[in-house]
């Protein structure tokens, strides 16, 4: 069973899902999180938080330590931000925040095309998820990065 993890950015402009590999990580696992827009008085702290082009999310590394020694063997020094992140444990949902509305019109005329020519339909369909990642990676998405 998936949890579904839903943050609000700390200035309530957006929301985010976050996906929970294996369900290790507890929800509470994620402290706070920052868009762009929040203001910029934060310290960064590379000890809990991760940056990934302009958001910032925080995590309760206390817990985060607890559960993944408990649950996955580790030593508690191997969990830093960007293993929790990286290796899936607590990330975005998406490649980034927002992408599912973001990509919305492209891939509803890529199904139109699915209607009318199959084989056409499955190359454009590779075509353009190859440059839509190759254009995520070149904007910095941590994710994209990884794919």
């Amino acid at each position: 069973m998936c949890i579904d993890v839903r943050k609000t950015c700390e200035c309530g402009s957006r929301n985010v899902q976050f996906h929970l590999r294996d369900n290790i990580m507890s929800p509470e696992t994620i402290s706070r999180v920052f868009c762009p827009s929040c203001p910029g008085d934060l310290a960064f702290n590379d000890e809990s938080m991760l940056q990934d082009n302009g958001w910032v999310i925080e995590y309760d590394m206390i817990l985060a330590r607890f559960l993944a020694a408990g649950r996955l063997g580790v030593s508690p020094m191997e969990v830093t931000p960007a293993m929790l992140f990286d290796q899936g444990y607590a990330c975005w949902l998406e490649m980034y925040p927002g992408e599912k509305e973001a990509i919305t019109d492209e891939k509803e005329q890529l199904l139109r095309l699915r209607k009318e020519d199959q084989t056409q339909y499955l190359k454009a369909i590779t075509a353009w998820n190859i440059e839509r990642v190759n254009k995520l990676k070149a904007a910095g998405w941590r994710k994209a990065l990884r794919a």
